[in-house]
């Protein structure tokens, strides 16, 4: 017999409890999916990232982590968590105070490769965040020790060794890939 699996609304999401233990979930088209629990690299970078963010856009936007999106993807409600996000005070108001996922796309999503995910997955995902309305996407692959960023107006580029991330969304950020990996203390 096949199993029909339910769809639901991005309310029904959202009212959701937080799951059981270290379960997180994602609205994907309507099925609540099920995020892979980081690693010890994955935090790492994760936590690198979010301080060298933090400093360089003091008082200017707000970084997140693990902050849930509400967007459109294809045409449907989409509710990802990425691993990091960074949204400019221009674009939300510095004085919020809802406990709620962010509002808006942000100007930033960071995504970690997780083992169980390949770059090709994350490519596609990457596409779906800028099709959405955010303005860069990161996406950090800790085994080839790569950034790459994309664009909604140019190809991709991918950053590596002492090539020098800098990007117009985050004034003052000056740093090289391999210092990146290097701070988080991957081999």
């Amino acid at each position: 017999m096949t199993q029909v699996k339910s769809q639901i609304t991005l309310e029904e999401f959202l009212a959701l409890s937080e799951g059981e233990g270290d379960i997180t979930y994602e609205l994907v088209d309507g099925e609540a999916k099920p995020k892979m629990s980081p690693k010890r690299f994955h935090s790492r970078l994760t936590g690198t990232i979010y301080t060298l963010l933090t400093l360089c856009v003091q008082n200017r936007g707000e970084v997140g982590i693990e902050w849930a999106i509400t967007l459109k993807r294809k045409g449907r409600d989409w509710a990802p968590i990425p691993d990091l996000l960074y949204v400019s005070y221009s674009r939300l108001n510095s004085d919020l105070i809802e406990d709620e996922p962010c509002p808006i796309p942000p100007d930033l999503v960071i995504e970690i490769i997780s083992p169980d995910q390949s770059f090709g997955e994350m490519s596609a995902k990457a596409i779906d965040y800028l099709n959405a309305g955010v303005m860069r996407v990161w996406v950090v692959d800790a085994k080839a020790k790569t950034i790459t960023i994309f664009y909604p107006d140019a190809p991709p580029q991918t950053k590596s060794g002492a090539d020098i991330l800098e990007d117009s969304l985050l004034e003052g950020l000056q740093i090289t890939a391999e210092q990146i990996f290097q701070q988080a203390g991957i081999p």
